[in-house]
């Protein structure tokens, strides 16, 4: 029994599921997103978020940590240049995972895991909401006419008196 194991062994021997965190993380990092099942992306979430946390200080003994995870040269510089300098002031959290159905052959729950700001559909999208920012309803009508006719009445109410 798996009493206490945190590990999802993904049905894989160790050596197999160490070299596929590896591809699948040296992928995330290079196209930025991938498309894969659910169960492997959030392994894949718990393996990589460590190697993006290394890559905020760029030294000699992190490069070769991060080597060591993921046996590609291409893949660290892209860490250590590009990706590091946008996730430089973010905590944690540095990948999104969006669920996108079931996978037609075995009925498998398939989704894109991506790094967050690398998305620039969501990025567009939530500047635009917060420029948007009308309320719409019936108070605000009622309101606008009272605040115009106070302006309106109070010149003819001042001219009246001097009249008679």
């Amino acid at each position: 029994m798996r009493h206490g194991c945190k590990v999802n062994h993904l049905s894989r021997t160790h050596a197999h599921r160490v070299a596929m965190m590896s591809n699948m993380a040296t992928s995330l990092i290079l196209h930025k997103r991938i498309e894969t099942t659910v169960a492997k992306a959030k392994a894949l979430r718990v393996y990589v978020e460590p190697i993006i946390n290394r890559s905020k200080e760029d030294s000699t003994h992190n490069r070769r940590i991060v080597f060591s995870y993921l046996h590609s040269k291409e893949a660290v510089n892209e860490l250590f240049r590009e990706v590091s300098q946008k996730i430089a002031n973010r905590p944690g959290g540095y990948t999104r995972i969006l669920k996108t159905g079931i996978r037609k052959g075995d009925n498998s729950e398939m989704c894109i895991i991506e790094l967050v700001d690398y998305n620039e559909n969501m990025l567009k999208e939530t500047v635009a909401k917060k420029a948007k920012a009308t309320r719409r309803g019936r108070s605000k009508k009622a309101e606008t006419p009272a605040a115009e006719a106070p302006a309106v009445e109070a010149p003819a109410t001042e001219e009246a008196p001097k009249a008679e």
